[in-house]
């Protein structure tokens, strides 16, 4: 099974290396598949995400209920205040969630409405850190123990959790991977993914009009502007005094404790303000895709 612990996590990344090795190597032992064959399926994985990147850079138009479409373009083009990197990275978590919104392939990580995160930080770090391909699918299979002890702790739904238990635990995901992708030790991949979690606890699922479009592939973006700030601070020897798993832990409790306006259902939050629900009925309307300018 899982690590349902990041301090066993951590422990075994001690052992073998990294998050990602200590993965790996579990992953190898309890499915019975060589290194190499698990390699090649993350690897395709990866190719997954960088598709779903290009695709949603290279959309023009609104999707077909019209609430999302031809942001990532638009950043992608952008000014670049805070520079090329965070700016890119934007925009490939836009990408991913405008590609999810019109039916593309995407990889759910850990969700598909959080999918963005995952591919937009990893890459930004292995650009910024000229990482290799093996280290970038390392890093995916870090973030996936760390997700999993996410699903183990607390949970990955919206529906149950809210928002903070799909962007929230992809920026934690990513966070950790993403550290551990620019030399940080496991200790610090456990501060990243507590520094990224504890920003986004009582994050609301309000998808408006019940699509996974509106703010969900917004707040692909704004969690990996999360992401990148907790990878930042935590190799910067930043430490955040509660434990990842203990976040985790919290995380779950606030999740439990939002009423069901605001897991998913469409019945609180942005959804449910005039505009939300104006926007709501068209978008379930009968109609075709809108064109961007």
């Amino acid at each position: 099974m899982a690590y349902t612990t990041f301090a066993a996590l951590a422990d075994a990344a001690r052992t073998h290396g990294s998050l990602g090795m200590a993965a790996l190597m579990l992953e190898s032992d309890e499915s019975g598949r060589d290194i190499p064959t698990l390699r090649a399926a993350m690897e395709a994985e990866l190719a997954v995400m960088e598709e779903s990147i290009t695709d949603g850079r290279a959309i023009r138009s609104r999707s077909r209920s019209g609430l999302t479409g031809g942001d990532a373009a638009r950043v992608a083009d952008g000014p670049a205040v805070m520079g090329t990197a965070f700016r890119d990275a934007l925009a490939d978590a836009l990408a991913v969630g405008e590609t999810n919104a019109r039916m593309g392939r995407i990889v759910a990580a850990p969700t598909a409405g959080a999918s963005g995160v995952v591919p937009a930080v990893l890459f930004a770090a292995a650009r910024t850190n000229d990482a290799s391909r093996p280290d970038v699918v390392n890093a995916l299979f870090a973030a996936g123990a760390v997700g999993a002890v996410i699903a183990s702790r607390a949970t990955l739904s919206g529906a149950a959790g809210g928002c903070q238990a799909e962007i929230g635990a992809a920026a934690a995901m990513a966070a950790a991977a993403g550290t551990e992708l620019r030399g940080g030790t496991p200790d610090a991949c456990g501060q990243a993914a507590a520094i990224a979690l504890q920003a986004q606890l009582g994050l609301v699922c309000d998808p408006v009009g019940g699509l996974v479009e509106l703010p969900c592939v917004m707040r692909n973006a704004t969690g990996t502007a999360i992401a990148l700030a907790a990878i930042e601070l935590a190799l910067s020897g930043v430490r955040f005094p509660i434990p990842f798993d203990e976040v985790v832990v919290a995380m779950g409790q606030v999740g439990r404790s939002l009423p069901p306006s605001l897991r998913e259902t469409a019945l609180g939050g942005l959804a449910a303000t005039p505009t939300g629900r104006a926007m709501g009925e068209r978008a379930c309307a009968p109609g075709g895709e809108t064109s961007v300018d």
